[in-house]
């Protein structure tokens, strides 16, 4: 009612050489939909990060054309049908700008969350393991005491899907059991992994027993300043 709704498309499209592309479109709808424009997220194992957005820019530029109706099908079949000759165009602007573009594209961003509880734990926890492997998202899921803290690292566009999927998806249960959104997420910090930060190979679920051994999770990680900062005023 106050979010919209939030839904992922997976669609193949035979390339040259009949190749298959495998696309996966991320729907986020508002509730002034189709009035405004839905936001669209698109990743592909087969695309360059840069392939990916120029899809993007081409699918809102098509809705703008179907406002107010209804669109979601028609940009579908748009894509399906044209898919070769937007790929062809950003694969050359790709080429062009290798030297420009490969610093930005290569960069992985961090993002740290702070969760206020989790009623239904063991399919919570299920939820963000099946999303962070989905948007090959890396980093921790970490419980002490009380405070419960998402951290994770990957491609920028990854990192927004999922603030969007957690901020739009029933994931818990309120006080009557019945399922409901997370509205008591807070973003703690989102920035681009620097050189002393160390890259986690794998998504975890951790329960420490002591703040300490929490810190030096942290400190492990090269990340120091991040606990300092964010996560010790939450331990206070």
């Amino acid at each position: 009612e106050t979010h919209g709704i939030s839904f992922r498309i997976q669609i193949r499209v035979k390339e040259l050489l009949d190749k298959d592309i495998l696309l996966k479109l991320l729907f986020h709808l508002p509730v002034s939909y189709p009035s405004t424009l839905p936001d669209i997220s698109v990743n592909s194992d087969q695309l360059t990060r840069a392939q990916c957005l120029d899809v993007k820019e081409k699918l809102l530029e098509q809705a703008k054309k179907h406002l107010p109706e209804p669109m979601v099908h028609d940009l579908i079949l748009w894509v399906q049908q044209l898919l070769k000759g937007v790929i062809k165009q950003s694969a050359t602007v790709c080429n062009e700008e290798t030297t420009l573009s490969k610093g930005t594209e290569d960069g992985i961003w961090m993002l740290l969350l702070h969760l206020d509880h989790m009623r239904a734990k063991a399919k919570y926890v299920k939820t963000v393991e099946k999303w962070a492997s989905n948007l090959r998202l890396t980093g921790r899921l970490m419980f002490v005491g009380k405070i419960i803290l998402i951290l994770l690292q990957g491609d920028r566009s990854s990192i927004k899907e999922y603030l969007i999927l957690q901020k739009t998806t029933k994931v818990d249960v309120d006080s009557s059991g019945k399922k409901c959104k997370e509205k008591m997420m807070r973003v703690l910090c989102e920035t681009e992994v620097q050189s002393q930060h160390k890259r986690f190979q794998m998504f975890e679920v951790k329960e420490y027993s002591t703040p300490e051994e929490l810190q030096k999770e942290f400190e492990t990680a090269g990340l120091t300043t991040l606990f300092s900062e964010f996560v010790l005023p939450l331990l206070k």
